[in-house]
């Protein structure tokens, strides 16, 4: 493979997976594609490098940072770059005439690394900074104002649902008595919060599963993820392939769930529904080889699962 089509963006980002993204998108040259998560650019950059004169390519991303980078391929005919989630891909296709002709589709899940290296951003616990989280700062609420002002509950229930926190409880009643004394609206604040509480009890930072939650659940990214994959698994052309990279067991239990009832139609008695419309690309997921794990810490909780349509 050419050297060239590998490593098409800036050194400083390393795409996660690229190899085994282009092979299950199954590039042609004159296709249409999306990438639903252009980051930046490291997939799209490589899909570009594969498409041919007349291919085409749409861009989106939820962070108006992201689409503002990568000025190097602005000037390339073929791609268009919009601001917007991936769980709006459907009228977005509707409106270029791309329904039902589109080739590929990529969705790379989570928080992009220039998102978790900008203390600004709030995503990380590892530096200080506002406690905000959100994809798109021009929309919604930062995280602050919801857990300065939502009920114990409210915040154990999201602790659990989306973070798999079993101390939830516990640490919904800390931020409550804390925030009474004085509103929580640092990173900092937060972890050491958690910290006093979980301390040594996860393999992982003890605050990563609140934070994890906390940003699933202010970009709701569970229902972005549910509404993009029934867009897209529209979208697609006969022979168009959808390919998901997640990097949690909340996100690739709802890929993993929905491909194979896609692949395998039962009915309510779980009996077969009759032909299957889809198929799956590869039995299991795939994760990265032991080079890139080498290389690229964050690819190693990855995992690429890709479903064609076959009718």
């Amino acid at each position: 493979m050419n050297a060239s089509v590998l490593s098409p963006q800036p050194s400083a980002h390393q795409p996660v997976m690229l190899a085994e993204v282009l092979e299950a998108l199954a590039i042609r040259p004159d296709g249409f594609y999306l990438d639903g998560t252009f980051g930046r650019g490291g997939h799209t950059g490589a899909i570009l490098s594969r498409l041919g004169p007349t291919g085409r390519l749409l861009a989106l991303d939820r962070d108006p940072e992201a689409i503002a980078a990568r000025l190097d391929l602005a000037a390339d005919t073929r791609l268009e770059r919009v601001h917007a989630p991936f769980g709006e891909a459907g009228a977005l296709l509707a409106t270029r005439g791309w329904q039902g002709r589109l080739d590929g589709a990529l969705l790379d899940l989570g928080v992009s690394s220039p998102q978790l290296d900008d203390p600004a951003r709030g995503f990380s616990f590892r530096a200080d900074g506002p406690l905000d989280m959100r994809m798109d700062p021009s929309s919604g609420e930062p995280v602050s104002a919801w857990l300065n002002r939502a009920s114990e509950s409210e915040i154990r229930e999201c602790l659990w649902a989306f973070g798999e926190e079993r101390r939830a409880r516990q640490i919904a009643q800390r931020i409550c008595l804390q925030r009474a004394e004085q509103a929580i609206t640092t990173t900092r604040a937060l972890a050491e919060l958690v910290g006093g509480i979980v301390r040594g009890e996860h393999r992982i930072d003890p605050a990563t599963r609140t934070f994890q939650a906390l940003r699933i659940f202010i970009n709701d990214e569970l229902g972005q993820l549910k509404r993009g994959l029934a867009q897209l698994v529209e979208a697609l052309a006969v022979a168009g392939r959808l390919v998901v990279l997640s990097f949690h067991s909340l996100e690739d239990r709802i890929v993993k769930r929905y491909f194979r009832e896609l692949a395998r139609p039962l009915d309510a008695e779980g009996k077969s529904a009759g032909p299957a419309h889809y198929r799956l690309v590869h039995r299991k997921s795939v994760v990265a080889g032991e080079e890139e794990l080498a290389s690229n810490p964050r690819a190693r909780s990855a995992r690429l699962r890709a479903l064609e349509r076959i009718a």
